[in-house]
């Protein structure tokens, strides 16, 4: 299973703590102040897409419940009107109303 975001964020702070603690020997492989540097650029980067990303995951549970309460008056209204156009109107004028029930 995939790690999430934050957890891979975590994850890449600990090792540049690391990389930072031990820059010496590990500028033998090209791993120096620079690399930490970029690398540490790119947490900062990920840590800021990832907050926005959280705020608009938030806004999209807002837009749907809101959504869902819509469509919710949405279904009541059209029952409504489906049971009293029934009632009021001949079976042959239905489908102008949409409506494809038999009876």
């Amino acid at each position: 299973m995939p790690k999430s975001y934050s957890l891979e964020i975590t994850d890449a702070q600990v090792m540049l703590a690391g990389i930072r603690a031990n820059c010496e020997v590990l500028s033998e492989r090209k791993i120096d102040g620079k690399f930490a540097d970029e690398l540490d650029g790119n947490i900062i980067s990920c840590v800021t897409l990832n907050n926005e990303q959280e705020q608009l995951k938030a806004k999209l549970k807002e837009k749907t419940q809101a959504l869902n309460r819509q469509i919710s008056e949405l279904r009541a209204k059209t029952s409504q009107a489906r049971k009293i156009i029934k009632m009021d109107m001949p079976q042959a004028s239905w489908k102008e109303f949409g409506i494809a029930d038999k009876r």
